[in-house]
């Protein structure tokens, strides 16, 4: 039962290498060992990295009883909670994910659509023309508004504004990536950092647990936010999510869907503002569903070659490097034979750089996703199996309605010419300095 090579206890210089350039750090592990191999990170289970497709397909095909999650997660748990379905296992999880999917079914996407859209013209109205700022920053306010009125189902107002401000100086805090680790995770007085962010954390708990009793109080009669909806939602036995329960799902919403979509919208801009021609190609398709009306979220949602740009922006720049999964019993996984309390970790990064799946992995090309349908242990920036992402429908929607409504009101270009590398955010990894860009021409809102 000996594990593959590889570093079995990080080095202090490992550890820094993992925090802030896990990319190279990982490439430079599978130079160095080979497609699979070990990595040990402080308080989490011995990980045996995987990169080879059938051996991840092997992991997301396994049973929710052997394969547990939420103890490679168990750092996030002082940011999320207990009760979040990212830190459940067994058949707790699957009695949670059950009972969380509803709101996300497809058919719900439209809905929210039109929301996504009037924010994005919201935010666009605010920038300077000729200026350069840093897209990300914009971005994630936009993500944090497109949660507040879809999932908290708050409409501009004083409510609106208040919870903004407080969960935006709650994430800022939270994105500094050695808060990941758990000797850093005590309270040392109000001006340390865990510190700081433990009193952030506990006020924001009380709004959220204020608005959740209002919305109690009010009824959910006639509403269609994702909170109303959880509210609503009952098990075989007629029983609901508690308050506790409610608490750390809406955290988790907000952290898995504000931070990750606002990153990986960034990172769209960077490649399509790299690349004229596939700026261009954009350009056309949008040009063709305007032809045909304006541009509705119907129309945008069937945009081919708009779904191949973030398809493949995801595929070069995931969000996390990896996934993991502990073992609860010995497994053969691998062609290996691996002792309970291992995790195996499919590497997103490395597996979407596989030149026998995506020939000439380092290249930009959206056309790869016109070409071919990629397996689920291919091509998997939302995890895989009984673990994929929830909101994995609503992040490629949100994504593809604020995309196309900058690229339809907005000339943009590169604000530096600039290297952009990955720059961690605590669990993401963002493009550095915010990713500036200038607005060169802006037009008026389209309307449906």
């Amino acid at each position: 039962m000996a594990l593959p090579p590889g570093p079995q206890a990080l080095s202090p210089m490992d550890l820094w290498r993992w925090l802030w350039q896990p990319f190279p750090f990982l490439e430079g592990l599978r130079a160095r060992h080979g497609e699979t191999f070990t990595l040990g990170i402080p308080g989490m289970p011995p990980l045996v990295v995987l990169t080879n497709a059938e051996h991840i397909r092997e992991v997301f095909a396994g049973s929710g009883d052997d394969l547990h999650a939420g103890s490679v997660a168990v750092a996030l748990r002082p940011f999320l909670g207990a009760r979040s379905l990212l830190l459940l296992d067994g058949p707790e999880h699957l009695h949670m994910r059950r009972l969380m999917l509803p709101p996300f079914h497809g058919e719900r996407m439209q809905a929210y659509g039109r929301d996504m859209i009037a924010i994005t013209h919201e935010a666009i109205d605010a920038w300077p023309v000729g200026e350069a700022f840093p897209i990300h920053r914009t971005m994630q306010r936009i993500t944090l508004d497109v949660i507040l009125r879809t999932v908290f189902g708050l409409d501009d107002g004083d409510a609106h504004a208040r919870i903004g401000g407080l969960l935006e100086q709650l994430l800022d805090v939270a994105t500094w990536p050695p808060l990941l680790m758990p000797f850093m995770q005590h309270d040392l007085g109000r001006w340390s950092p865990w510190g700081r962010y433990q009193r952030l954390a506990d006020e924001a708990n009380r709004a959220l647990l204020d608005i959740v009793q209002r919305r109690r109080a009010q009824g959910t009669a006639g509403r269609v936010d994702i909170l109303s909806m959880l509210l609503d939602a009952r098990d075989e036995q007629g029983d609901g999510l508690g308050e506790e329960d409610l608490r750390d799902q809406l955290v988790t919403l907000l952290v898995a869907g504000h931070e990750t979509t606002a990153t990986s919208l960034a990172w769209t801009f960077q490649f399509v503002l790299a690349r004229p021609d596939v700026r261009a190609r954009l350009g056309a398709e949008l040009d063709a569903a305007r032809a045909q009306g304006a541009l509705t979220p119907e129309r945008i949602a069937k945009l081919d070659y708009l779904d191949g740009v973030i398809r493949e922006t995801l595929r070069l720049r995931p969000v996390i490097p990896l996934v993991g999964r502990e073992l609860m019993r010995p497994m053969r996984i691998a062609n290996l034979d691996l002792p309970a309390g291992v995790a195996v970790a499919p590497s997103i990064y490395l597996a979407h750089r596989n030149p026998e799946v995506f020939p000439d992995p380092d290249r930009f090309d959206p056309e790869r996703f016109l070409r071919r349908r990629y397996a689920a242990s291919e091509w998997f920036p939302f995890g895989g199996g009984i673990r994929r992402c929830i909101g994995m429908a609503f992040a490629l929607y949100e994504m593809k309605m604020v995309l196309a409504t900058v690229l339809a009101r907005v000339d943009l270009r590169a604000a530096s010419q600039k290297p952009v590398v990955p720059v961690r955010r605590a669990i993401t990894l963002s493009p550095s300095e915010g990713m500036p860009v200038v607005v060169t021409s802006r037009w008026p809102r389209f309307v449906d």
